[in-house]
């Protein structure tokens, strides 16, 4: 997952170039994932203000907005399948420089 503080905001305001040049570190990314397994899921996600949060309980009360408020905003994912935590790592730490990036396995049943 990849946040940073005030994305949304942020990416309006950059220039075309400067988001060509994040395109093609993302572009780098995915080749270096490919040569070592396989991004199973990627994508950018819309502004939190489209979000809707169902509460907890039997009658799922719908609110308007993310779950928590935060100067973070998570922008982004990617779903991986590679051999091991160390690889994801090491790969994550070639994305943009200025997001931070939280790795997860998922649960396996």
């Amino acid at each position: 997952m990849m946040a940073e503080p005030d994305h949304y905001a942020r990416w309006e305001a950059t220039p075309p170039d400067e988001r060509e040049a994040f395109y093609a570190q993302l572009r780098r990314f995915a080749a270096a994932v490919r040569e070592r397994g396989e991004i199973v899921a990627g994508e950018g996600l819309a502004h939190p203000k489209t979000a809707r949060t169902l509460g907890p309980g039997p009658d799922r009360e719908v609110t308007e907005g993310p779950y928590a408020e935060s100067v973070e905003q998570l922008g982004g994912f990617f779903l991986l399948d590679l051999p091991d935590l160390e690889t994801t790592v090491e790969l994550a730490a070639t994305l943009p420089e200025h997001i931070t990036i939280e790795v997860r396995q998922t649960v396996e049943d």
